[in-house]
């Protein structure tokens, strides 16, 4: 994320339970997947796993940003 998407996030995150959700989940997956780009091989099951996990993690971050544009339409 971009720096304005963060200080967005920082300035309404404690008052905002919806996008408090998103960014926790977002920061989640995130975890995860490293772990996952960690290891040098990964079983298909593993693979299948990392996959659900990028497009959650995507999904997430598309719910942030339209969270946000209501912040920056105001």
């Amino acid at each position: 994320m971009e720096r304005s998407e963060e200080n967005l996030i920082a300035k309404h995150i404690n008052h905002d339970d919806e996008l408090r959700k998103y960014v926790k989940e977002h920061r989640q997956y995130e975890e995860t997947i490293e772990k996952f780009n960690q290891r040098v091989y990964l079983t298909p099951q593993e693979e299948v796993e990392k996959k659900k996990l990028q497009k959650m993690k995507l999904h997430g971050k598309e719910k942030i940003y339209t969270l946000l544009s209501k912040y920056r339409d105001e």
